[in-house]
């Protein structure tokens, strides 16, 4: 039976990693699907950045800051994941269109 064979990432793809949980206020779950990660990798690397020399954007903030978002946030995210959703549908289409065909040819 053969295993998997194991991943290897850079100090620096950690360093991003961890960036964009602190950064995107989205779950540890949500971005190691994203990034195709398993939550655990992702939450150790977290934790381990977190108790390291560098502080996470999360760790620098106030611990007065509300972490919510306020209504204005929350709209201008889900306006953003609504034109990600449409860009996405695009691309697929795009990827998919017959050999040859040109939207320029009329």
């Amino acid at each position: 039976m053969e295993g998997r064979q194991r991943r290897s990432f850079t100090d620096d793809y950690k360093r991003q990693a961890v960036d964009l949980v602190a950064s995107s206020g989205r779950s540890i779950g949500s971005v190691a699907k994203e990034l195709g990660l398993r939550d655990s990798v992702l939450r150790r690397w977290v934790e381990l950045r977190g108790a390291g020399r560098e502080p996470t954007a999360a760790a620098r903030r106030p611990t007065t800051q509300a972490t919510l978002p306020s209504a204005d946030h929350a709209a201008e995210i889900a306006r953003l994941q609504r034109e990600n959703e449409r860009l996405r549908m695009e691309r697929d289409i795009l990827k998919n269109r017959p050999a040859g065909w040109c939207a320029c040819a009329a």
